[in-house]
């Protein structure tokens, strides 16, 4: 964190709270001033609230009416502070309608709802009509994008035709505490191979003593050791610290060293602005659960470039697996013997993807390309939010600077996220002294008190406002929440 920039970050806050008229930060006047005043806007009426008394019950209903409340009041009335769209973002309010709208479709027309749709929406087609929305949310067209399968299978499909390892150039270069689905996608890929993943995975670690990988040792290594790498593939956002890594600048250089580059873009996607297609890279794998609200294991996605795709003959002899939804729709069903690829990242499909999953959504990315000012406006709101958040907890008691954590004896907490525009919306709190359990503690006693955040072993807690349904009541609450907790487990007692 440099001076200048948390120094700027201070600045802004103190002249909004001018601005406000309020004395301080965690003034509910102020959060109000800035809900209303200052940077209004998300659609929170627009999304299904986690019930408080539902989290703090022994015991949750099965009672189906409960499900639905007799009015958005009553629901705020009763709503936790939910700081969990990093792991799972919220239900909107047309996702349950949908479905059952499907569910009626399915029951009263069986198998014509592929093509004869009552309400517009053909079932052989819903993956297409989540296209636009998609491509604008990774700066691509609709045609490098697609929805299919789960993250972890995407990759595996992907790689299969971009993992290409010969004797020289066989390496794939990685960073070292990478999700563990993708970590374990690497090595199976190498050992697929006949190769062992020990000497197969390059793995970048951040400097002793740091949390964060810098982009020059990156940058350096694929300099360095690029004649010997057959793929480069980092997460956009690391999903333990909240750092962004650079797609732009890695990309570039992995490329001049004549490396394939695909990215995992699950905290990416719908948090931070992505240009897949002008930064040329390869290819990318996300999730939908996350940041853009589909639902628990809802269906993924994936980006191929067009410059692999545009043509027949673009891949180069590089194999591909294929299925019939990968094949022309003009002729899919008059199932020919040979295969015709979708010129576009759809020939990568396999089969009719599943409806409820893809409804679910299309409901929540109707959403985003509703958003007034588009996602630029919906990003400046996040920082906002994130950067409150983070202002906000700089100002407890408990709160340690990075820079004296080997030093501090007390119990408490730092902030491992770097500043924007190294980060997206997430926040990663460390809490100290490590291995001491009392990040689990601290989890357990926001969670009696409604608030939801996301606890991570080793010892953090990842805090995350999400610009389309948080507020900074929100966050001025869970940070009022955690300043009582942290002063109950002792928080600037000394050991």
């Amino acid at each position: 964190m440099s001076s200048s920039t948390l120094a700027a970050q201070r600045a802004l806050w103190a002249r909004r709270l001018s601005a406000s008229a309020c004395l301080s930060l965690t003034d509910p006047e102020f959060a109000r001033y800035m809900d209303t005043v200052a940077s209004p806007g998300g659609l929170r009426a627009e999304f299904r609230l986690p019930k408080k008394s539902a989290l703090t019950s022994a015991e949750s209903s099965t009672d189906s009416s409960s499900a639905v409340p007799t009015s958005v009041d009553d629901e705020e009335a009763d709503a936790c502070v939910y700081l969990c769209g990093n792991s799972l973002g919220l239900q909107n309010r047309r996702a349950a309608e949908m479905v059952l709208e499907e569910l009626d479709v399915w029951a009263e027309r069986g198998v014509n709802g592929h093509f004869d749709h009552p309400l517009g929406r053909n079932w052989a087609e819903m993956a297409e009509m989540c296209l636009p929305a998609l491509a604008a949310l990774v700066g691509s067209s609709p045609s490098e994008v697609a929805c299919n399968g789960s993250l972890t299978t995407n990759l595996h499909l992907l790689m299969l035709t971009f993992y290409r390892p010969t004797k020289d150039r066989y390496k794939i270069l990685l960073e070292a505490k990478a999700f563990p689905s993708d970590l374990y996608a690497f090595a199976s890929q190498a050992e697929m191979h006949g190769l062992d993943p020990a000497d197969t995975l390059l793995l970048m670690r951040p400097r002793e003593g740091e949390y964060h990988i810098r982009s020059e040792d990156i940058l350096s290594t694929i300099t360095k050791q690029g004649s010997s790498i057959a793929l480069v593939l980092f997460p956009g956002v690391q999903y333990y610290t909240g750092q962004v890594f650079p797609i732009g600048p890695i990309t570039a250089a992995a490329h001049k060293e004549g490396c394939i580059v695909g990215w995992d873009l699950a905290h990416a996607i719908g948090n931070i602005p992505l240009e897949l297609h002008a930064t040329g890279v390869d290819f990318a794998v996300w999730c939908s659960y996350k940041y853009l609200n589909a639902g628990p294991g809802s269906i993924a996605g994936f980006f191929v470039h067009q410059k692999w795709t545009s043509k027949p003959e673009a891949l180069a002899g590089r194999p591909r697996l294929a299925g019939w939804f990968g094949h022309n729709p003009a002729t899919r069903f008059a199932m020919p013997d040979t295969f015709e690829p979708i010129p576009g990242a759809a020939q990568f499909m396999h089969s009719n993807p599943a409806i409820l999953p893809l409804v679910t959504l299309y409901s929540s990315l109707q959403l985003f390309a509703a958003y007034p000012g588009g996602f630029k406006a919906l990003k400046a709101r996040a920082e906002d939010l994130t950067g409150y958040l983070g202002s906000c907890l700089q100002g407890l008691d408990s709160f340690v600077e990075l820079a004296h954590v080997n030093q501090s004896t007390r119990l408490g907490f730092t902030i491992i996220t770097p500043l924007s525009p190294l980060r997206g919306s997430q926040l990663s709190l460390l809490f100290l002294p490590p291995g001491k359990g009392l990040m689990a503690d601290v989890f357990a006693r926001l969670a009696e008190r409604g608030v939801v955040g996301d606890e991570r072993e080793p010892d953090v807690l990842r805090l995350t406002p999400v610009a389309m349904y948080n507020s900074f009541e929100d966050c001025r609450k869970a940070v009022e929440v955690l300043d009582e907790v942290m002063k109950e487990l002792g928080a600037g007692r000394k050991d």
